[in-house]
């Protein structure tokens, strides 16, 4: 697998609660932040890999989803995360 769980541990310390609180949204956000960089990296190399290119869509709508949440329910995290993430919106 492209993520240990050391690395998937590291990514929720640092935009989580904790390194076990997995259910935050920040740490959501970043894990599928991760996923989606690593998605497209390999999408370069293999343009026509569109199973690949699929997932890739689902995984943007589930973190857009994520975001929309999180501005409804508090807006200064919302825009710590996108900051802290470089996400642009």
């Amino acid at each position: 697998m492209y993520l240990a769980p050391e690395e998937k541990a590291k990514i929720f310390a640092k935009h989580g609660k904790s390194a076990t609180d997995t259910g935050t949204a920040e740490g959501q956000i970043a894990l599928f932040t991760y996923r989606i960089e690593h998605l497209t990296k390999h999408l370069k190399a293999n343009h026509k890999d569109y199973n690949t290119e699929r997932s890739l869509v689902k995984l943007v709508g589930k973190r857009r989803s994520l975001l929309d949440y999180l501005m409804k329910k508090d807006v200064l995290r919302y825009r710590a995360i996108v900051k802290e993430l470089g996400l642009r919106k």
